[in-house]
């Protein structure tokens, strides 16, 4: 085999990693090797009458040591040079017409090969010379680069972390469950055994009450009775209390009777009970009553016996809309226990008025204006359904209670406990947005409709992309970012991922990665802190999501950490799967957290990127106490409530997972709860113990609860003596995708491998596109150059940095292949080159390792 040429000789490159400076020596070499080539190749016909080429003073063998092409020598090739007809020749062959004018017919010959030579050679430059432009392209930041910018990026999130203290959320569940209850009923006669039942059951409702909130909460009672003008008493009251035996001493003393009409003094109790000594920060007023107010507005249809049918025309001149307004502003919960439907157009219109604020309404299918305040926009559900937004936070509800009023002290504690947790959600977000130096008792004038759902209307509405994606139009996505930052480490689970995890955030690892990402100029969508944009990255076909902050918004530290949050939570749910199936199967979706590289076009805003899910969003629960109650016998519900009660029982008291959201079993931006204060200490949902008391002042364990044999409970809590599920089999059966950018969750059966990447799952959607080699690079190795085939998709999927040497060129340390399981990342090195019994070693370890692990 001929020696390579000078430029591919150097011992510099041998060198086990290839820098982009090497790159661009090579190149420069290249050039100039073959233009010293094409001159010692004319001048070598200077002995047999054929002109030479012009060559520079020095040659070759006599340039230092060093592979850099010097500028001036460059400079002075190329001077000498011209091009004609395309190809580059000397300006000494000018005269070659002249000569050959004076020489025989062999010399003529000669020199016309000699002519043809120099075509060549010239040819062989301008080839080159593109070799070289290319491989300039082709190289990427160096070895030492890249680990430079990975220290900065960790420095970074590092110091944001010790910087920012984790907030304190002690004493929040008791600040926010503290409530005031007031029963606002109709006291005239066909109203006795509701009376009475209220009675009875009032002891019952307080010790409920108390129960559901750990008995750590401050319950105030109130009653406000009413009859018609004319009875004697027409309103009776009884402000707020804490003793149960005043309450039970005040419904014993109403009697039920009077009543003129059909239609009673409805208002005047509603502006009696906005007149009560309203204190704590949850306030509910459930009303009982069989009859409407006076005033043709809010009755069915007019009543004929209505002795005061024009609106404010009642003795004390009310109407309805103030006192909703006022009822509003006082930040009460509103429930109507429906008797018959004579409340329905009352029902209806106060349903708008809380509507309006984008309250949580519920109104009964039944009644009998529903499809014209509430049907048009949810037409297939027989009630709107609550989804935990933070938008408005109050709840308004229509609930049956007919004529047995068995359910009456249900109807009543979920009232209050689901009261309790929008008024969480309002706490919560209030302490996002405060300095973090405000007591939770000194929240209750600042609780508003505030928090991350909300639309504060500072983004350009008709920015945003009506249209559906066209995904596979890559001109459509008209926005080219180039960014840089951490990706999540996706890992092959065993018995020890999820407890390392838990141990400590170390071993939630990161890596650093650089992405190209195309993405649309307008958003698609938007809420109060961000804009999503539809997105592709480079190498692949699948479908992302780029999410920005509108104002400043966070750093990159804080996006480390929800990815981070979001990791654990995927670990938490590989073995809940593994322990229940595909029929309970969930999973969480992978982010990204991104900023501009330095020196780009794309700054420096902090970006974060996810897999687009498409379909009908649903909330399960917050991490507040919210229970989605629309579709409890829905398998993902449950399986959604199932799952924070298995984290909180699997990392035994330590971690509860909640604010479960997404599509179907697919789970976006949930919370986790943890006792740490050094752990998610960025995260302002986090709210340690207290978040752990939200949960269990709702949680009811269902059947998957039961099956996955969970012990503990509100009660364990209440009295801080846990018992715990001893042991949990090790689970070997789920994997997650190895593309870092997806990770989705699957059956180690059902996942695709290959040969050539042993010890990588793919799923369905990334398995085709890892399969396919379509980009081509030129191997830097000692020798001619030549192309090879490599997956562009496989090494984005890995955040790596495309290979600079073939297969047969690679050098161990050059073609690693990480086998992460758990925490632990174990170097396989996989050396192509080393004949066939080396790959067959490989193989066969590979095989025993997959064995082991296996069973």
């Amino acid at each position: 085999m001929a020696a390579p040429p000078p430029y591919l000789a150097s011992s510099s490159m041998s060198r086990s990693r290839t820098s982009p400076d090497d790159i661009r020596s090579v190149a420069e070499e290249m050039l100039r090797s073959c233009l010293s080539r094409a001159a010692s190749s004319t001048s070598s016909t200077a002995t047999t009458g054929i002109p030479a080429v012009n060559t520079p003073q020095s040659s070759t063998r006599e340039r230092p040591a060093s592979r850099a092409f010097s500028t001036s020598s460059r400079q002075s090739v190329r001077s000498e040079a011209t091009v004609r007809g395309g190809a580059m020749v000397t300006p000494s062959l000018s005269s070659s017409s002249t000569l050959t004018r004076s020489t025989s017919s062999g010399s003529r010959e000669r020199l016309r090969k000699a002519e043809m030579k120099v075509d060549e050679l010239s040819r062989d430059v301008e080839n080159e010379r593109a070799v070289a432009d290319r491989l300039k392209r082709e190289a990427d930041i160096s070895e030492t680069e890249a680990k430079f910018r990975e220290l900065q990026l960790k420095r970074e999130v590092s110091a944001s972390s010790i910087s920012s203290p984790r907030r304190s959320a002690a004493g929040m569940f008791k600040a926010v469950c503290s409530t005031d209850l007031l029963f606002l009923m109709d006291t005239t006669g066909s109203m006795a055994n509701h009376i009475t039942a209220a009675k009875d059951q009032v002891r019952s409702i307080m010790k409920d009450i108390k129960l559901a909130f750990l008995n750590e909460a401050e319950i105030r009672f109130a009653v406000v009775g009413y009859k018609d003008h004319g009875d004697k008493p027409n309103i009776q009251f009884l402000d707020f209390t804490s003793s149960i035996d005043r309450v039970y001493a005040f419904l014993n003393g109403l009697e039920a009777s009077g009543g003129f009409d059909a239609p009673e003094d409805v208002l005047g109790g509603l502006r009696q009970t906005l007149n009560a000594s309203w204190k704590q920060q949850t306030r509910c007023i459930v009303h009982i009553a069989d009859a409407p107010p006076h005033g043709h507005t809010l009755q069915n249809s007019p009543c004929k016996d209505d002795r005061y049918p024009t609106p404010g025309g009642c003795p004390n001149g009310l109407t309805h809309e103030p006192l909703l307004k006022q009822m509003i502003g006082l930040k009460i919960n509103y429930a109507l226990l429906r008797i018959n439907d004579t409340t329905d157009r009352m029902a209806a219109t106060f349903y708008q008025a809380y509507s309006a604020i984008s309250a949580d309404c519920v109104l009964l299918s039944k009644n009998r204006f529903y499809f014209d305040v509430a049907g048009p926009t949810y037409p297939y559900l027989s009630e709107k359904p609550s989804n935990g937004s933070t938008k408005g936070c109050l709840l308004f509800e229509e609930a049956e209670l007919g004529t047995t009023f068995s359910a009456l002290k249900h109807l009543i504690v979920n009232m209050v406990t689901s009261s309790a947790s929008r008024t969480a959600v309002r706490a919560s977000a209030a302490r996002t947005k405060s300095t973090g130096k405000k007591l939770w008792s000194d929240l209750s004038t600042t609780l508003g409709a505030i928090g991350e759902d909300e639309d504060e209307g500072d983004a350009d509405d008709a920015r945003l992309e009506k249209a559906p994606p066209r995904w596979h139009d890559r001109d459509w996505l008209n926005d080219t970012l180039m960014v840089e930052g951490f990706s999540p480490d996706v890992v092959r689970h065993d018995a020890h991922t999820l407890n390392d995890m838990m141990a400590h955030d170390d071993n939630i690892t990161m890596s650093i990665t650089g992405l190209t990402v195309h993405k649309r100029s307008n958003p698609f969508a938007q809420g109060a802190l961000r804009l999503a944009y539809y997105a592709h990255t480079a190498a692949s076909e699948n479908r992302y999501v780029v999410k920005s902050f509108k104002k400043g918004g966070k750093r990159l530290a804080h996006l480390a950490e929800d990815m981070r949050c979001q990791a654990l939570c995927k670990a938490f749910a590989l073995d809940f799967n593994g322990l229940l199936g595909e029929e309970h199967s969930i999973d969480f979706i992978v982010t990204t957290c991104l900023k501009g590289k330095s020196g780009t076009d794309s700054g420096d805003e902090c970006l974060s990127l996810e897999p687009f899910i498409e379909g009908t969003y649903t909330k399960y629960n917050n991490n507040c106490g919210f229970v989605n109650k629309d579709t409890p016998k829905s398998r993902f519900s449950q399986a959604a409530q199932a799952f924070s009660h298995f984290t909180f029982e699997r990392s035994r008291g330590r971690f509860l997972v909640s604010d479960l959201q997404g599509v179907g079993h697919i789970l976006t931006d949930p919370v986790i709860h943890t006792l740490d204060p050094e752990r998610f200490k960025l995260a302002d949902a986090n709210l340690g113990k207290e978040g752990f008391k939200f949960f269990f002042a709702t949680h009811v364990c269902n059947d998957i609860c039961a099956k996955l044999g969970l012990k503990s409970n509100a009660a364990m809590l209440m009295s801080n003596r846990f018992h715990f599920r001893d042991s949990w089999p090790s689970i070997y059966n789920t994997v997650c995708c190895s593309n870092k950018l997806c990770g989705r969750i699957m059956r180690l059966t059902s996942s695709k491998t290959s040969e050539k990447y042993p010890g990588y799952h793919w799923c369905e959607t990334c398995w085709p596109q890892v399969r396919l080699e379509s980009t081509k690079l030129i191997c830097v190795a000692p020798g001619p150059h030549h192309e090879f085939e490599a997956s562009a998709f496989f090494y984005e999927s890995q955040g790596r940095s495309m290979p600079r040497r073939c297969v047969e060129h690679r050098t161990a340390e050059e073609d690693i292949m990480r086998v992460e399981t758990g925490s632990r990342v174990r170097n396989r090195r996989t050396v192509v080159g080393d004949g066939f019994w080396t790959r067959l070693k490989c193989a066969k370890r590979e095989k025993s390792m997959m064995s082991l692990r296996s069973r």
